[in-house]
């Protein structure tokens, strides 16, 4: 169970922190409240909240210098803080998104409107927070190279994707009571928050080298559970012809993580045709080579498409590269390779003669024995 968020009111004027407090309270969140700048720099010394509604007017100490105080200190930098202001120009508000806040409230108060802001900015703190982590992880794990191509490539796309929920939050603003605006703005931001949470968790997927659990299973139930669930997951209308010399061979594999790169690897031949070709004209095919002495499967994914970029051509597993321009593409390959190397096995792209390409795939037929 998440713990409650904690959120600081901080306002000299009572009446307005109890209609605040009860609000939140009643949405399951934590209350602090302080009625001056001073009491407020130094409930947040006591205990980080996750936010702060700050009022700019105050006597002593008014919200904007609260705030510029925050930044300036790096234990505190990072906490949003909303302002609550009676001034509604767009010069009053520049000042106080200068000053370091995230957003802003107007007086008379909207509690509904409120709720919704202090949800938004919990969300992307929460992202942040997870990020980071994430982050750490990566570099816990000395994957040096990968660290420095991810961290890149989560910085353009989390802040193009940030970009965009910040843009419709704005939009949102412009016209609160436009329904129609409403839906579609909201249907965008979670969109983006979503594409935001799976770019999360195919880095996380790939953050850990731990070895999979694996079984016997028939090579042809797991090829054909694997076209079902690609067509299922991608919702796409597309047909995979396998072409297998030696059927009823067992592999030990992990199913999950099996079926999971053969996926990644059609939906990478299904989008290397034209965006206008359509389904009958998208060939993708699977062909088995039986394993020799070395015990090795040797699996081809083969399309008829527009082929690897040129500019890409040496870096088309690395993450966030690929030859769309979509934001958060660019992870399946990387994904998939990772997951077929904790198997013991590799992937590489080649073009085939006559235009497209094939991905090889290895896989040992039976695990080594680990011991321990």
């Amino acid at each position: 169970m998440n713990k409650a968020p904690t959120i600081l009111i901080v306002d000299d004027q009572p009446v307005n922190v109890r209609i605040l407090q009860r609000k939140l309270e009643k949405e399951g969140m934590h209350v602090q409240t302080a009625g001056s700048g001073p009491e407020a720099l130094a409930k947040v010394n006591e205990g980080k909240p996750d936010l702060i509604l700050l009022d700019v007017l105050m006597p002593e100490m008014d919200g904007l210098e609260v705030c510029r105080r925050l930044r300036a200190m790096p234990d505190t930098g990072d906490i949003p803080v909303i302002f609550i202001t009676a001034k509604d120009s767009r010069e009053n508000k520049v000042e106080g998104l200068n000053a370091g806040g995230a957003d802003y409230i107007t007086k008379p108060i909207d509690l509904d409107e409120t709720l919704a802001r202090v949800n938004t900015q919990l969300r992307i703190r929460e992202s942040h927070k997870k990020n980071l982590e994430l982050l750490a992880r990566l570099a816990d794990a000395r994957q040096s190279a990968a660290v420095g191509a991810i961290t890149q490539g989560i910085a353009h796309n989390l802040n193009n994707l940030m970009g965009v929920v910040v843009g419709y939050v704005d939009l949102l603003k412009t016209a609160p009571d436009n329904a129609a605006l409403v839906k579609r703005s909201s249907d965008l931001i979670d969109k983006a928050v979503k594409r935001m949470v799976k770019i999360v968790q195919q880095l996380s997927s790939i953050a850990t080298d731990e070895k999979p659990h694996f079984i016997n299973v028939p090579l042809d139930d797991s090829i054909e559970s694997a076209i079902r669930r690609f067509v299922a997951d991608y919702k796409v209308p597309a047909s995979v012809h396998v072409v297998n010399p030696k059927p009823g061979m067992m592999i030990e594999t992990n199913i999950e993580t099996f079926e999971d790169v053969l996926g990644r690897l059609f939906i990478n031949a299904w989008e290397s045709y034209a965006e206008s070709a359509p389904a009958s004209q998208r060939e993708i095919e699977i062909v088995v080579t039986p394993p020799g002495e070395d015990g090795i499967l040797h699996l081809s994914v083969n399309d008829r498409g527009q082929g690897i970029d040129p500019e890409i051509e040496d870096h088309v597993f690395e993450p966030f590269i690929s030859g769309k321009t979509a934001v958060g593409r660019g992870m399946g390959l990387t994904v998939a390779r990772h997951g077929i190397r904790v198997m013991g096995g590799e992937i590489r792209l080649e073009k085939r003669e006559g235009g497209g390409v094939s991905a090889h795939v290895t896989h040992p037929i039976a695990q080594p024995l680990r011991i321990g």
